[in-house]
């Protein structure tokens, strides 16, 4: 599995995909990266020495993704983060969350202002359609706005290519996005172990009808492959093993 990568076009970054515990929601239908996960804090934090290792501040920007939030990251791989961001020169720092923990993003935005970082969150909402994301989804997000969730997250993500989804509802999903964040990253679903299964149909009309519009929109990220940030292996091999 590929942990470490460098993001060249838009936005250009360094991304590293690290490992914790684990999500701590678990429920969403559609996924299963939280299997990418150890109780060991010791072996988690020897395996993110190395990745963190590989980076070298070039565009003064890091991501930090592992398969959950960044509240499922050990404390030792937490402060290991913030000697790379002084000894690299980082300025802006990407984190992943879920909405179950956005009451602890204002401590995690204090951590590392004192040595002069931004935090940057990103939330995978998949959809603003409450419904959809609700009841099919299961993402847990309740009745969470658009407005209530910029509170927290600058940066979302969004989940197209599942059955029920259309041109207009992914349309007006994308829109949404940009209205109220920072950054849309629009992910196609990938076959997975998960019962949810990508649609060709519905991954054929976002190719054909919606992505020639956003696919130079410098704020709009398009993963037609999971693989498509250079981190990470095909879902249904990763965890074979475990």
């Amino acid at each position: 599995m590929e942990r470490y990568s460098v993001v060249k076009e838009k936005n250009p970054r360094e991304i590293v995909l690290l490992r914790g515990s684990g999500c701590k929601w678990k429920i969403c239908t559609f996924c299963d990266y939280h299997l990418d996960r150890c109780d060991n804090e010791e072996e988690n934090y020897l395996l993110n020495l190395q990745e963190l290792k590989k980076v070298t501040g070039k565009y003064k920007r890091l991501e930090v993704i592992n398969s959950g939030s960044f509240c499922d990251l050990d404390e030792k791989t937490m402060n290991l983060i913030k000697k790379v961001c002084k000894d690299k020169g980082i300025t802006t720092l990407h984190f992943e969350s879920h909405w179950m923990h956005r009451k602890e993003v204002p401590a995690l935005r204090e951590r590392f202002r004192h040595i002069g970082v931004k935090v940057v969150i990103k939330t995978g909402v998949e959809t603003f359609d409450r419904n959809f994301r609700e009841k099919i989804l299961k993402k847990g997000f309740g009745e969470a706005s658009p407005e209530q969730i910029a509170v927290y997250a600058q940066e979302i993500c969004l989940l197209f290519g599942i059955i029920g989804q259309t041109k207009e509802s992914m349309e007006k999903d994308i829109e949404t996005g940009l209205k109220y964040f920072d950054r849309v990253c629009i992910n196609i679903m990938c076959d997975n172990s998960t019962t949810v299964k990508p649609d060709s149909g519905v991954i054929s009309i976002f190719k054909d009808k919606i992505a020639p519009k956003y696919i130079d929109n410098d704020r709009v990220d398009i993963l037609m492959d999971n693989l498509d940030f250079g981190v990470g292996d095909k879902v249904q091999e990763v965890f074979k093993n475990d």
